[in-house]
């Protein structure tokens, strides 16, 4: 598989960035990490990542509020939530906040198949 779109992760913890990257790493021509929501803006507009792996629980800024706030400058940014949340509110906020998708982290395979999806259907596109 070729290598071709790029991903900003955004989490908190360092271990879960590692396996995020881990995980998405067959498909990725660039990946670049913020521990944030608050230098999840700032990063997007630097790096213009094709995939934007979110958090929702940190420190300054939340998830949820991160995504509002790249989709306010960048109505067709890519963002897949990535929570320990699976519950139906949280899915609900999610796609209040203009998420692209969402996973939970007891099943980050589940990234694969949505990116597999889309290549697919770009190529499909074609």
């Amino acid at each position: 598989m070729k290598k071709s779109m790029s991903f900003l992760i955004v989490d908190d913890n360092s271990v879960m960035r590692r396996t995020i990257r881990h995980v998405v790493g067959e498909f990725a021509k660039e990946i670049n990490e913020c521990k944030d929501g608050a230098e999840a803006l700032p990063a997007y507009r630097k790096y213009q990542p094709d995939w934007v792996l979110m958090d929702v629980e940190m420190c300054e800024t939340d998830g949820l509020t991160a995504t509002r706030e790249i989709l306010a400058s960048f109505p067709d940014a890519h963002i897949v939530i990535v929570t320990k949340h699976g519950d139906a509110q949280m899915r609900e906020a999610a796609k209040k906040a203009g998420a692209f998708g969402f996973v939970v982290k007891e099943n980050l395979l589940e990234l694969r198949r949505i990116l597999s999806r889309v290549i697919t259907e770009k190529e499909v596109e074609k």
